[in-house]
């Protein structure tokens, strides 16, 4: 990966001194120009004065949360692609990661090729939820179907398999419900 970044700029926000210090070494390597912060205000400030390609925050910092780091960053307005690495993970603290804006949540231990990776993977839109899910009355078409074909079409075998009467099925079968 190396050379991969060229030059780009990467907020470091971590208050492990040893940790962030390694770590700022092999982004660098990596061609990643990194300004470090060891907690929120510092992180902050730097959001504040300057624009970043990239981010990487942990979650528990002196000063507040990394959450709050995450949201700033997403205020900003600029494209900022964040990882949020923790040794204090939780599906909450993941999910509200990801609803402020963070587009990955990593644990510790992670190795600089999985930060690097994350930072790197392509942003996939996301749908909302209710573009995916079909009516009530769509899946209940669709079971009643299924259940029709393992029965070749016999009609009565399958009210019997779904536990209905034969004209009951009959009327839900000429009712073809939309995809919603």
């Amino acid at each position: 990966m190396h050379g991969l970044f060229a030059g780009e700029e990467v907020l470091l926000v971590e208050d492990d001194g040893v940790f962030r210090q390694r770590l700022r070494r092999s982004l660098e390597g990596h061609g990643l120009e990194v300004t470090e912060a060891a907690d929120v205000p510092a992180a902050l400030a730097y959001i504040a004065r300057k624009e970043f390609a990239f981010a990487i925050v942990d979650l528990r910092l002196p000063g507040g949360s990394g959450l709050g780091v995450v949201g700033a960053l997403a205020e900003a307005g600029a494209e900022v692609r964040t990882i949020v690495l923790t040794g204090f993970g939780s599906i909450a603290s993941a999910l509200e990661a990801l609803r402020l804006g963070a587009a990955d949540y990593l644990t510790k231990p992670a190795s600089v090729e999985q930060i690097c990776a994350a930072l790197l993977a392509q942003a996939t839109p996301r749908k909302r939820p209710a573009d995916d899910v079909p009516s009530l009355a769509r899946v209940e078409w669709e079971h009643i179907n299924r259940v029709l074909n393992e029965v070749d079409g016999n009609i009565s075998e399958a009210a019997r398999l779904l536990g209905i009467h034969r004209r009951s099925l009959q009327r839900k079968l000429s009712k073809f419900p939309t995809r919603r």
